[in-house]
């Protein structure tokens, strides 16, 4: 009875993180508007036109349970400031390569619950939009291994790929650049 009524707050309180105040200084973006905060800085570098990005972001450390894991909400944010400073979302390429503690926050409800005691994956959702935007995520095979993960395991939208390693060089070979 009280998993239950822990997992009832729990999905109470997903809406209300996302409708979280920003940051001070910091907005929603105009792609994802209750993830991926953004602030308008008056930069200095200008953004020639006709820049296309491609941009892989690392994502190993596990998020807290119930939490969006912070790697999610960065692509998320590198998007939103592009689009926001004037690149077009047809010429903004993200990929995510997740390995390690992290290849937990790709796991479907089911899978995710019974890693991690119950607990709603915070991250599932901002998952699901940002694959509905096209942003690819990339599963390490070897990671899912360790960690006992199948396909049928994973959320939608999510790869797998042989391992981290691989996705990577892949990806550096299609013009992607790895942002730490």
């Amino acid at each position: 009875m009280l998993k239950i009524v822990a997992v009832a707050v729990a999905l109470f309180l997903i809406p209300l993180q996302a409708v979280a105040e920003p940051r001070a200084g910091f907005h929603a973006g105009p792609v994802f508007t209750t993830f991926g905060d953004i602030a308008t800085v008056q930069s200095d570098l200008p953004i020639p036109e006709g820049t296309v990005f491609r941009v892989v972001f690392d994502v190993t450390d596990k998020a807290t349970p119930g939490q969006l894991n912070r790697t999610f909400d960065s692509a998320a944010r590198f998007i939103n400031m592009h689009v926001e400073a004037g690149v077009p979302i047809a010429d903004i390429h993200v990929a995510v390569v997740v390995h390690g503690g992290a290849s937990v926050d790709v796991l479907a409800q089911t899978a995710y619950a019974a890693r991690n005691d119950g607990a709603i994956n915070g991250s599932a959702a901002a998952i699901a939009e940002l694959t509905a935007h096209g942003v690819d995520i990339w599963l390490c095979g070897q990671s899912a291994a360790a960690h006992e993960i199948t396909k049928p395991d994973l959320l939608p939208g999510i790869g797998m790929s042989l391992s981290a390693m691989t996705a990577f060089a892949l990806l550096q070979q299609q013009g992607y650049t790895l942002n730490p």
